[in-house]
């Protein structure tokens, strides 16, 4: 496992709770482009789900520099500029069970999958089928109203 990385308490406090984010990456015209993304903290890395088609999956392979806007209904709010690194080996299904576990504050049973519920098995057959990997955020700066 990579080392964690270095949040302020008011930080990790923030993303114990908040799991809405939006992910900015860079386009290949150099424009940014956002899409919404689940986050959190898996011992102590902060982590995203996503798969191997998606575009932003293409310019993190191309430009590993992302932004996160992670939000909340009120106005709080934290802006983390990152480094991402792709978590796509064998082992990214149960990552992302992991993950999924954690967003979904289920630690055991089953998990929701689009609108739906599914056991473990089923989940990971799913995750697998999708192509699903783990965008790990490496942390280089952070700051908003937390």
């Amino acid at each position: 496992m990579l080392a964690a990385m270095v949040l302020s308490a008011a930080e990790s406090g923030f993303l114990e709770t908040r799991h809405s984010a939006a992910m900015i990456t860079i386009g290949g015209s150099g424009i940014p482009k956002a899409v919404r993304v689940g986050v959190a903290l898996v011992d102590g890395r902060l982590w995203g789900s996503g798969t191997q088609d998606r575009v932003r999956t293409r310019r993190l392979r191309r430009d590993p520099r992302c932004t996160l806007f992670v939000f909340d209904p009120g106005f709080s709010w934290l802006t983390l500029e990152t480094t991402v690194t792709i978590l796509d080996g064998p082992d990214a299904a149960a990552l992302n069970l992991t993950l999924f576990r954690v967003m979904q504050n289920r630690p055991s049973g089953p998990l929701s999958w689009f609108g739906g519920e599914l056991d473990e098995a089923s989940f990971l057959r799913t995750l697998t089928g999708e192509g699903r990997l783990i965008y790990d955020f490496e942390v280089d700066r952070g700051y908003g109203l937390t």
